[in-house]
């Protein structure tokens, strides 16, 4: 009756002075102190969902999930189009000889990945690195909206055409997109487009272009 009676008075007025305590303690009476509420990270709630995620056909041939890497805090988010065989094994946006080259572009312009914020618009590698069908891309879009709303970066860069593409909501090719500045998304954040890293593997006379591009942005940034 006494340890209901004080569970009781606790609950009605949430406290119990330090001395009280101690002298209950002595009396073999628990005390019951209600834990603090632990605030939830928007950021790891979201990497737990993306983890998780089966609404299309790509959570049966992922190795893992590919969310995001570098600075939640950067100014400048990086996006590209899916994850390739690297990235799936790794967990990791850009590695591989594609990342390589992308860390080089970055540096070209004093920059490194951990300045930087860097994702893909899908978070599954599809078979055979084959372009995102569009029901992959609208699944996948609200995390990629959700990583861009909790960053607010002050700078996008859309990286190769598919990701150009699906950000503008075009068809135009990527010599019409590049070297022009764009506004994406309700927050009005400027975008611009370079190069895909394995397009200028495949293509290194077209690695000049690309560094007009990282000029851009760093005059942009």
């Amino acid at each position: 009756m006494i340890n209901a009676y004080l569970l009781f008075i606790q609950k009605k007025y949430a406290i119990i002075l330090p001395m009280k305590k101690e002298y209950l303690a002595k009396m073999g009476i628990d005390v019951f102190v209600p834990k603090e509420k632990t605030p939830s990270d928007p950021w790891k709630n979201l990497i737990e969902k993306v983890k998780k995620c089966k609404l299309c056909d790509l959570h049966t041939t992922r190795t893992q999930t590919v969310f995001g890497v570098g600075n939640q805090q950067a100014k400048l988010m990086l996006i590209g189009e899916a994850p390739g065989a690297n990235e799936d094994l790794k967990g990791e946006p850009f590695v591989g000889r594609g990342g390589m080259l992308l860390n080089s572009m970055l540096a070209s312009i004093n920059l490194k990945r951990s300045d930087v914020y860097i994702a893909n618009i899908l978070k599954c590698r599809p078979p055979n690195n084959r372009d995102p069908l569009p029901n992959e891309v609208t699944l996948c879009t609200p995390y990629l909206i959700e990583q861009i709303d909790l960053m607010k970066p002050k700078l996008i860069v859309a990286v190769g055409r598919i990701a150009a593409q699906f950000l503008l909501n075009t068809k135009e090719s990527m010599s019409k997109l590049r070297g022009h500045e764009y506004i994406y998304g309700p927050q009005n954040t400027p975008l611009l487009v370079t190069y895909h890293p394995a397009y200028l593997l495949r293509s290194p006379t077209e690695k000049s272009k690309a560094y007009q591009d990282m000029l851009l942005i760093k005059n942009k940034l």
